[in-house]
């Protein structure tokens, strides 16, 4: 066993349970969904997919300046 490792099964559900205790069963969909989402945009960024969104709205900026005012 690791000393500064991973928790073991019963710390798993020990940390559940505070969990549980502490949001109540009524919340936990929620919580898993808002954790599930953060996760997908973190991984979405590590991945560059936001890079794309920023470059177009960067060309969009440049139109706009290059574009006669009135």
């Amino acid at each position: 066993m690791a000393v500064f490792g991973l928790p073991g099964g019963s710390e798993w559900l020990f940390i559940l349970a505070i969990v549980l205790l502490l949001f109540g069963p009524s919340q936990l969909p929620k919580l898993a969904k808002t954790f599930g989402k953060s996760a997908k945009a973190l991984k979405d960024g590590i991945d560059g997919k936001f890079e794309e969104d920023d470059d177009q709205s960067a060309k969009a900026e440049a139109e706009d300046e290059d574009a006669p005012k009135a």
